[in-house]
């Protein structure tokens, strides 16, 4: 919304001449708060950068289409989706990895590394994953390339725009929203696929079955698709998302950036044919780093918040450069340091190891390594016991005291297991469970990938009561690997 300030009433109430500034104040006065988007035409560039994009994009496009669909083979009834967040049955699966919603500390981890696999690479070589692998980037180049095929290039589009409405200009325009729409629906669709099982969701969308929450995720995101990578685009880079301000905290002169190298370019200006390149810069300020652009900047103004470091400005440099006949790299991966070097007369020296970037490096060993340590010493058991409070001791007629508890055994694996339940910390204590006999250790089965509640009764024998409680702790053992539950046995009241 547009705040109009309205300077009317201002100028009745003024006695006097106005004087020329006052003016020319007025005429330069901003009239609202917000600076209306000026539309960006992007020119096709084709190099090297270019190519990389395109490649990245299909893979990244390939991957989330594809990974829903991509079948695992698990036991009984479990999911046979590879990679599914299924939040019916509570589990995560990534292949052959499963995760309970108590082991979200795993998650956290992969969280943290990638974050400091972010803040390392940004460290050495800027907003990488801003040009390259960014959903809002991808998308947005899937969205220009659309754009391309309805409307033309870069000039093609801007005279489109410019004329007046005609069966033409309806018809791509029309044609090019109508692809726009199809591909958020589809990036919705697939988004879904990843909470419920792929083939049977697709089966039951279509017929209006399939849980609501899938219709309005599949909504949500073909809306927000939409909308971010077909109409607003840049402005999601500059004003919404807060990476382009957290980055600057990261990088420093030795960062490897998209960089327009001044003391080669400098001074810039048209040049001819026969022309010499005496007392000048290469730089002949064609702009074409500036019309191919996705984010309408300027490269040659320096380093700026909106630069995603995507490398098409050095593409179309190159481009020219060679019709030139100077050398590439005008516009190139860099530091300031060594373009500062340079400009001075000395030789640039590129220093990848420095303080943050072993910071970096040595905090993602470390959590990358716990990451691993946690999963390679994971339990397939995981065993809590739960101790009867109200009574907390049942005094029996021959004397012995006896105590109840709940195990819960949640079997993480994806085969039953038998089970050893031992008591110890009691002398003499027995153990029985409902519906299977008295002993010490206690046999179980236990149900594959579900946690199993047993009640457990304990019972000490007269002579071995005593007053108040003592420390005790159950061990269960399934094969080499055992559990040690800590708890305590309540004698109640001797009396």
């Amino acid at each position: 919304m547009t705040i109009i300030i309205d300077r009317t009433r201002e100028r009745s109430t003024r006695t006097g001449p106005v004087s020329v500034a006052e003016k020319q104040r007025e005429k330069t006065r901003p009239t609202g708060l917000y600076k209306a988007r000026v539309p960006i035409y992007p020119k096709l560039v084709n190099g090297q950068w270019r190519w990389i994009k395109w490649a990245l994009l299909i893979v990244t496009l390939a991957i989330y289409y594809i990974t829903p669909w991509i079948r695992w083979d698990r036991p009984g009834a479990l999911p046979d989706q590879a990679v599914l967040v299924d939040f019916d049955g509570g589990r995560f699966y990534f292949f052959m990895i499963q995760l309970w919603p108590q082991e979200v500390y795993f998650i956290t981890g992969l969280l943290v590394l990638a974050a400091l696999s972010l803040f390392l690479v940004t460290a050495l070589f800027g907003r990488l994953w801003c040009g390259y692998a960014c959903p809002q980037t991808v998308w947005t180049d899937l969205y220009i390339y659309i754009e391309r095929l309805f409307e033309g290039d870069r000039n093609a589009r801007m005279r489109l725009d410019a004329a007046p409405m005609s069966f033409t200009k309806f018809w791509r325009k029309a044609g090019k929203h109508a692809v726009w729409i199809g591909t958020a629906f589809g990036t919705g669709g697939a988004w879904i696929f990843y909470f419920h099982d792929a083939p049977d969701l697709i089966r039951t969308f279509w017929v209006g079955t399939a849980p609501m929450t899938a219709y309005v995720s599949c909504a949500v995101l073909t809306f927000t698709t939409y909308v971010f990578a077909g109409h607003m685009r840049e402005q999601v880079c500059t004003y919404m998302c807060p990476w382009p301000r957290i980055q600057g905290a990261m990088l420093d002169d030795q960062s490897f950036q998209v960089t327009y190298r001044y003391d080669r370019g400098e001074p810039r200006g048209p040049h001819k044919k026969a022309e010499t390149w005496e007392g000048r810069g290469d730089c002949i300020d064609c702009n074409q780093c500036v019309v191919v652009c996705p984010m309408g900047i300027d490269i040659r103004d320096g380093a700026q918040l909106e630069c995603i470091n995507c490398g098409l400005c050095i593409d179309a440099c190159n481009e020219v450069m060679e019709k030139v006949g100077r050398p590439r790299g005008l516009i190139a991966y860099d530091t300031d340091a060594a373009v500062a070097a340079r400009s001075c007369g000395h030789k640039p020296e590129h220093r990848l190891i420095r303080p943050r970037t072993l910071y970096y490096g040595v905090a993602l060993a470390i959590v990358s390594g716990l990451m691993i340590w946690g999963f390679s010493t994971r339990k397939t058991l995981e065993v809590h016991a739960l101790r009867d409070r109200n009574p907390a001791a049942i005094r029996l007629h021959d004397g012995a005291v006896r105590n109840g508890y709940t195990l819960k055994i949640a079997n993480h694996g994806f085969e039953p297991a038998t089970v050893e339940v031992r008591y110890a910390g009691v002398p003499g204590a027995t153990l029985r469970s409902p519906g299977r006999p008295v002993s010490n250790p206690l046999r179980l089965q236990v149900d594959p990938n579900r946690v199993t509640s047993v009640r457990v009764f304990v019972t000490t024998p007269a002579a071995e009561v005593t007053e108040g409680s003592r420390p005790a702790t159950f061990a269960i053992r399934s094969g080499d690997e055992v559990q040690t539950v800590r708890t305590a046995f309540d004698f109640g009241d001797s009396r």
